[in-house]
């Protein structure tokens, strides 16, 4: 069983929600304190999975059968900022502080980004 596949069932239990919470909290999302937004962003992540495990590579360099569920829940915000940024909804300064969340994520673990293969 893939690592995607894995991640998406990990996606239905409470240990999910628990996770994006402390991932936006720990990281200083914007939104952290918002439940809906939460649990949008959970909803999200988990069909950036379902995609990946239908051999969709998300993430440039993560093949899609190794998408994890934080590699997810990144993606779900960087896809949906980067909707609202192509829209114009929302201000610079809060695009800007969810950019620097997703900065944050991705060099606070690296290896969620990429293939285990490549770690040593």
């Amino acid at each position: 069983m893939s690592i995607a596949s894995l991640s998406l069932k990990l996606s239905g239990l409470f240990e999910a929600e628990l996770l994006v919470e402390l991932m936006l909290r720990y990281w200083n999302h914007p939104f952290a304190e918002d439940r809906e937004f939460r649990n949008i962003l959970l909803e999200r992540g988990a069909e950036a999975l379902r995609s990946a495990t239908h051999g969709q590579a998300l993430i440039e360099g993560l093949p899609a059968d190794r998408m994890n569920l934080v590699a997810a829940i990144w993606y779900a915000e960087w896809a949906s900022l980067d909707a609202e940024h192509a829209a114009g909804d929302e201000s610079v300064a809060l695009a800007n502080k969810r950019n620097e969340w997703l900065d944050v994520v991705r060099h606070a673990v690296p290896s969620c980004f990429c293939s285990p293969d490549l770690l040593p």
